[in-house]
């Protein structure tokens, strides 16, 4: 496909990325703390590090990991835990030691815990006391030998890391008793390692620097081999991408996903570091009380989140009373951003929505809407720098213009496989670097790529594709409805009908009123047979909607 969006790039904004500007993801971060010593870089709960101690506390992690766990480059090491301080210690500690990330969902079962680590073969993790209990039921089935805890609050300071603790713990019960031998605590770590040698690793831009395990919610989890040189392509791709809005040491961000998610890792963690950014860290999204007390405190310039993390904020009652001024840029990914949620945000904050679009396999970011202007609402925008997007048949061969396939991407920020899995990774990896997406794509005429669906969510009605997206998108403009999924369930007649799962706004809305809004916009076979009214819709940590959850209890 000839590259038509290149037309429609914002001023400013490169074709191609200079990919030899750095080596491994140290040089980022070193550079950033160099830049930026006396900028605060992280900050929870009110209580901040600098980049000079972010900087001075991941030297002494690499050197405990180094001398005191014995790991060696290329070791893997688990780290388990929501937006804390310590989550770039570990992780920038790790970097420094020459080892391999493998982020893992906090919200994980003890069965998904194991899975992951003896696939990953992790030596070594860092893990909140939260989740020890769980640790402790299948340690003994993987290969982890060295255990470093961590509570909430141990990097704020005394008495405030004390009380905040012991609230945790004591009154708010959340931390049920474990006992793992021999485990480290965190700050034990940073003062081990404080009296320790570090020995600098040579890290060559091939290094693995995660293993991001994905396909939780389609099959069993695989790990995204991703390289620094991967990450760090797509950093510098979101960096140029940025470049016509965002100023180095000026930038304020909202990090309410979770960083150990790709997205908020690369875009928030990693990209906007690169400009010397301070993150506000949030560690629970959905206590909207807490969380909302952080956006009237900060005068923040950049905002990432999902389709739902925004529609719930604007259906709080104090979100009229955050200050969005400052705001330059706020940006959706992981799922499809609703076209009455994009509208409606910008008509409350006055300020930009852009939806962007990648997947784990791809660092993650593939797509994205101008940050200028010029966007176009219901789509995932234009390919980044340096990436080729093509869209093929089910025999492999590039549909013509205007034709619907699924979206192929190449560039410097595609995995290099899946874990110890060939078989996996040559379903979706061509032998000439073509990442084979799932998702079902169309073009424009200006380069603006549109997600039609997901190949597994495409529900067929008497022959004719219908996609969830385009049926829930109808029904969510309804003032009524709160969040909408779609599914596919059988029918004799026509093999398979639209149900629609709703979160009411309106406690009054009936299900005649949905699909009488539904025939509006949407063709006979499109509109739903079957409306059910829930309290909530089920969802991944990141709040995406899991609609396989919904297809299996239909």
């Amino acid at each position: 496909m000839e590259k038509i969006w290149l037309k429609n790039y914002p001023k400013g904004v490169p074709h191609e990325i200079n990919l030899n500007s750095y080596q491994n993801l140290n040089e980022v971060f070193e550079e950033a703390c160099r830049n930026n010593q006396s900028r605060l870089a992280y900050t929870n709960m009110g209580v901040s590090l600098t980049y000079a101690q972010v900087d001075k506390m991941a030297q002494n992690f690499a050197a405990f990991l180094q001398s005191e766990l014995k790991l060696k480059k290329g070791d893997r090491i688990a780290i388990q835990m929501p937006n804390l301080l310590q989550f770039p210690v570990a992780v920038f500690g790790a970097f420094k030691a020459g080892l391999v990330v493998v982020n893992t969902n906090p919200l994980y079962t003890a069965k998904e815990m194991q899975h992951q680590f003896k696939d990953s073969g992790a030596k070594a993790i860092v893990i909140l006391a939260n989740y020890g209990h769980l640790l402790e039921q299948i340690i003994d089935q993987t290969d982890i030998q060295s255990v470093i805890t961590t509570e909430i609050a141990d990097l704020f300071p005394f008495p405030k890391n004390l009380i905040v603790n012991s609230v945790v713990k004591y009154v708010k019960k959340m931390v049920p008793n474990f006992k793992i031998p021999q485990a480290y605590t965190f700050n034990q770590a940073l003062s081990l390692g404080q009296n320790q040698k570090f020995n600098s690793v040579v890290i060559k831009s091939s290094d693995i620097a995660f293993l991001q395990y994905t396909g939780g919610t389609t099959g069993v989890s695989k790990g995204a081999v991703l390289t620094h040189s991967n990450i760090l392509g797509n950093m510098l791709q979101i960096v140029a991408w940025m470049g016509p809005k965002l100023k180095k040491g000026e930038e304020i961000v909202i990090t309410a996903l979770p960083m150990y998610h790709i997205f908020s890792l690369t875009v928030n963690c990693l990209a906007l570091m690169w400009y010397g950014s301070q993150n506000i860290l949030i560690t629970n999204p959905r206590d909207f009380k807490a969380f909302i007390k952080d956006l009237k405190k900060y005068p923040f310039t950049v905002m990432t989140g999902v389709n739902t993390l925004f529609n719930a904020l604007m259906n709080h009652e104090d979100f009229k009373s955050i200050d969005f001024s400052h705001v330059k840029i706020s940006v959706a990914g992981a799922m499809a951003l609703q076209r009455s949620v994009c509208e409606r945000w910008q008509d409350l904050t006055g300020s930009l929505l852009v939806e962007g679009y990648g997947l784990t396999e791809s660092s993650p970011v593939v797509c994205v809407n101008p940050i200028t202007g010029g966007d176009k609402i219901g789509t995932i925008g234009l390919p980044v720098p340096s990436t080729d997007v093509k869209l093929i048949d089910d025999d492999g061969k590039e549909v013509p213009a205007g034709g619907q396939g699924e979206l192929c991407c190449k560039g410097p920020q595609v995995m290099q496989g899946y874990w110890q899995r060939p078989d996996e990774t040559e379903k979706v990896l061509t032998a000439d670097g073509w990442l084979k997406t799932g998702d079902i794509a169309q073009v424009d005429a200006d380069g603006f790529f549109k997600i039609v669906d997901r190949k597994k969510d495409m529900i067929l009605v008497s022959g004719f594709n219908v996609y969830p997206n385009e049926v829930e998108d109808a029904i969510s403009s309804h003032p009524g409805v709160l969040e909408v999924a779609a599914i596919g369930v059988p029918d004799e007649h026509s093999g398979e009908t639209v149900k629609v799962f709703v979160v009411k706004k309106s406690a009054d809305l009936t299900e005649k009123e949905v699909i009488a809004h539904a025939k509006v916009s949407l063709t006979n076979y499109k509109v739903p047979k079957f409306v059910e009214f829930r309290t909530e819709l089920p969802k991944t940590n990141v709040g995406k909607i899991l609609r396989r959850a919904l297809r299996e209890k239909a």
